[in-house]
C-alpha cells in the first residue's frame, strides 16, 4: 500500500505541478493582452534607427501572437500618426546623436500634436569613446523639455542607450595584457555613464523604457558585465544579440514585452472637460 500511496502522491504532485505552470502562463498571456489592448488605442510616435526596427518587430511578434491587432506604419512627423497607431520614423543619422535629436525635433513639429505618447531612441553607434556624455544628455534634456512645452498632454518616455558586446578571445586577452581595452569596452562604459544620467533624472518620476538594462540581462536573470579598470561595466548579453549589437529572435521579444509593458502603464491622456477618476 505504501508504494502505491508513494506512486499516487507522485503523480498527483506532477499533474498538479502541469496546472500551477499552466496557470501562470495563461496569468502571462492575459496580461500581455491587455497592456497590447490598452496600447493598441494610443496615439504613439517613435524616432530611432535599426534598434528600432528590432523593437516594433518584437512587438508585432507578441500581438499576433497575443491576437491583438496593433497598427504600426511607418511616416514622417509626428502629425500624421492616426489614432490608435504606433506611428515610427527613423531620424537622421547614425553615428550624429546631436543631429537625431534635431531630426526628431522637427518631426515632432512647433505645433501640439495631441499625442499620447513619444519618444526617440539612440543608436549604439551613436556613443563612442569620444562622445561627452554630459553635453548630449543636456541636449535631450533640453530638447524633450521644449517638446513638453509645446506637447502638455503627451508623455515622454526616456529610452537608455542600447549596448553591444566586448571582444573576447585571445585577442581581448593580449589587449588587456598590454593595457589596452578590448573593443566595445570603452564604447559601452560612456553608453553607461549616459545611462546613469538618464535614470538619476527620470527614474521613479517619469517612465523610463530600460533597454540597456535588458540586452545585458541573461535568459536566467544574471546581469552581464565586464570589468576593466575597477568598474564593472554593463554589456550586451551573447544570448540577446545575432551580430554583437542587434536584437536576436529571443532578444527583439523580452525587449518589446518590456516596452509594451511600459506603454501599458502610461495613464490615459486627459480629455479636456472630463474629471478624472
Amino acid at each position: 500500500m505504501s508504494a502505491i500511496h508513494a506512486v499516487m502522491s507522485t503523480l498527483f504532485a506532477v499533474a498538479t505541478l502541469g496546472t500551477t505552470v499552466t496557470a501562470h502562463a495563461t496569468n502571462g498571456d492575459a496580461t500581455l493582452r491587455a497592456d497590447l489592448e490598452r496600447i493598441a488605442q494610443k496615439r504613439i510616435f517613435f524616432g530611432h534607427q535599426s534598434v528600432g526596427v528590432n523593437l516594433l518587430d518584437g512587438v508585432e511578434q507578441l500581438a499576433m501572437k497575443a491576437g491583438i491587432p496593433v497598427r504600426i506604419v511607418e511616416i514622417k512627423s509626428a502629425s500624421d500618426v492616426m489614432p490608435a497607431t504606433i506611428g515610427h520614423t527613423f531620424v537622421a543619422r547614425n553615428g550624429d546623436p546631436f543631429q537625431k535629436l534635431q531630426s526628431f525635433e522637427h518631426a515632432m513639429g512647433s505645433h501640439s500634436t495631441g499625442l499620447d505618447i513619444a519618444f526617440v531612441k539612440f543608436c549604439f553607434v551613436d556613443i563612442t569613446q569620444e562622445t561627452d556624455v554630459k553635453a548630449l544628455f543636456a541636449s535631450y534634456r533640453n530638447t524633450i523639455s521644449g517638446l513638453r512645452a509645446i506637447n502638455p498632454g503627451t508623455t515622454f518616455v526616456h529610452v537608455t542607450a542600447p549596448l553591444t558586446i566586448v571582444q573576447g578571445g585571445l585577442k581581448a586577452s593580449l589587449k588587456k595584457l598590454l593595457g589596452h581595452p578590448p573593443y566595445g569596452m570603452i564604447e559601452n562604459m560612456r553608453r553607461e555613464e549616459y545611462n546613469t544620467l538618464l535614470r538619476q533624472a527620470y527614474q521613479g518620476q517619469e517612465p523610463v523604457f530600460d533597454l540597456a538594462r535588458i540586452e545585458s540581462t541573461a535568459p536566467n536573470g544574471t546581469a552581464i558585465s565586464v570589468e576593466w579598470n575597477g568598474k564593472k561595466v554593463p554589456v550586451m548579453d551573447p544570448a540577446n544579440t545575432d551580430d554583437g549589437g542587434h536584437l536576436s529572435a529571443a532578444g527583439k521579444q523580452r525587449a518589446a514585452r518590456e516596452l509594451i509593458s511600459v506603454l501599458a502603464s502610461i495613464p490615459d491622456r486627459p480629455v479636456p472637460g472630463k474629471t478624472p477618476r
